[in-house]
């Protein structure tokens, strides 16, 4: 550790500061900082042109190569799934009987075909986007309407 000389003592009344004990103090400082610097065991930021260094683990890849190998992940995910599905039906059912095989994909391809007709009258059942354009004066009108019911015997009053 650094040790900073004593600070001079208060000139005396009437007395002028010396200027090069202010000088010495001002080395000491700097001196101080300059070893403080130099112990410094944090990294250091570098910047420079080299190019990145691959990390360990899984290479870098673009957004679509990544993209892909989830889809393939999934998809081998499925697969599993359905021949997972085929193996048990085949296994409940004792031997590979095609009706029972029939059934379990039949039914796979109804769910299917009900899902995408769900979407597709859901895509109908939005309305269409309406462009109105107006030549002359609009006038629009921005009031609003309170309704209250009130009463065994319900009176609706709608007050502007």
């Amino acid at each position: 550790m650094t040790y900073l000389p004593e600070p001079p003592a208060a000139t005396a009344a009437g007395q002028a500061a010396n200027p090069l004990t202010d000088a010495v103090i001002q080395a000491a400082v700097d001196n101080a900082i300059e070893k403080a610097r130099q112990h410094d065991t944090t990294p250091q930021v570098v910047i420079g042109t080299a190019p990145p260094v691959p990390q360990p683990g899984r290479p870098p890849m673009s957004s679509k190569a990544t993209d892909d190998s989830v889809r393939m992940i999934c998809f081998g995910g499925m697969t599993l799934f359905t021949c997972g599905g085929v193996s048990l039906v085949m296994v409940t059912s004792e031997f590979a009987d095609p009706t029972a095989i029939g059934v379990f994909f039949g039914g796979l391809a109804v769910l299917a075909l009900a899902i995408a007709r769900l979407l597709r009258r859901a895509g109908q059942a939005t309305p269409a986007e309406i462009h109105n354009h107006y030549d002359g004066t609009v006038y629009q009108d921005h009031s609003e309407t309170h309704t209250s019911t009130r009463g065994v015997w319900a009176k609706t009053n709608n007050n502007p």
